[in-house]
């Protein structure tokens, strides 16, 4: 999506994110450079795509699985932000990316060039048909079934959906789906009700789900991998700027240490500091070389 930050003096700042640029920015700006990131959404054919899909490519993120309509144009949100705290307004119901599985046969070869997946909630709320949605978890189900690591963050967000019956489904399917399941623990008991962590990876384990990681802010991160059980402290940011992307940053330098060979706790200390770092600037995407080192 086009992002619109608060520049000061009434100004705003364009930029791109979105929860899963964001994520896949993240493990890129985190990886060795030996590991290839791509992502996957549908632009338009209008200057903003196009900028977009340079801004992309710009990050050493790979493309040439974005699919163009003629005639499409990106998302657009703004972020209000209070006392560090952010808001957001959206202008997404026309946006390209609601056509991602589309084609259905684009959607399998792009998965299937993939060694690992990774989606949200959000991705699945903006998908145009609940015929888009069976197509792509459907996917993702042969994914898994294939040996391929799928990743899920639910980043429950009810105002994206029609009802919160279909909400708590489509997120609960989207979980079957996967191989590492990372929600917020704030969403969790927001939405589905649970009134600890535990209630939270026992929901997650009785849908198949192998590995899980617990986000809950100040708590730190709770993790079940395999039934082994860690957790790994929170990193207190020196100041609070701006909390957009802080689960998204989590959630990338997290996968960018467990997939090269950390544990689960020493990825998650990792993707702690990282999101720490992440809070005390502005915007969603922060430059690499303020993030912290493997």
């Amino acid at each position: 999506m086009v992002e619109l930050s608060q520049a000061g003096d009434g100004l705003l700042r364009k930029g791109f994110a979105g929860d899963t640029l964001n994520t896949a920015w993240y493990a890129r700006a985190c990886l060795p450079q030996d590991w290839s990131v791509d992502y996957f959404t549908t632009l338009g054919d209008d200057p903003l795509s196009q900028e977009m899909l340079s801004f992309i490519e710009g990050a050493g993120i790979g493309t040439q699985h974005i699919s163009r309509i003629s005639g499409g144009t990106p998302g657009l949100y703004l972020i209000n932000l209070k006392d560090g705290e952010r808001t957001f307004s959206y202008w997404r119901s026309a946006a390209a990316a609601r056509q991602l599985a589309a084609d259905a046969d684009h959607l399998r070869e792009t998965i299937d060039a993939a060694d690992i997946v990774y989606f949200s909630g959000i991705t699945l709320a903006i998908l145009s048909t609940p015929i888009a949605v069976d197509t792509f978890l459907a996917e993702l189900r042969r994914a898994k079934a294939s040996g391929k690591q799928v990743v899920f963050d639910p980043n429950i967000r009810p105002r994206l959906w029609a009802n919160r019956e279909i909400m708590l489904e489509t997120i609960t399917n989207g979980a079957r789906a996967a191989t590492l399941v990372m929600p917020s623990f704030d969403d969790e008991a927001g939405n589905f009700g649970d009134t600890d962590v535990e209630a939270t990876i026992a929901r997650y384990r009785a849908l198949g789900v192998a590995n899980i990681v617990v986000k809950d802010g100040a708590k730190g991160a709770t993790l079940d991998f395999g039934g082994e059980r860690s957790h790994a402290p929170a990193e207190q940011a020196v100041k609070v700027v701006d909390t957009t992307s802080a689960g998204d940053s989590f959630n990338g330098a997290f996968l960018s240490r467990f997939v090269t060979g950390s544990t689960p706790e020493e990825a998650a200390t990792f993707a702690a500091k990282a999101a720490a770092t992440v809070i005390g600037h502005h915007g969603a995407l922060i430059s690499p070389d303020l993030l912290p080192k493997a």
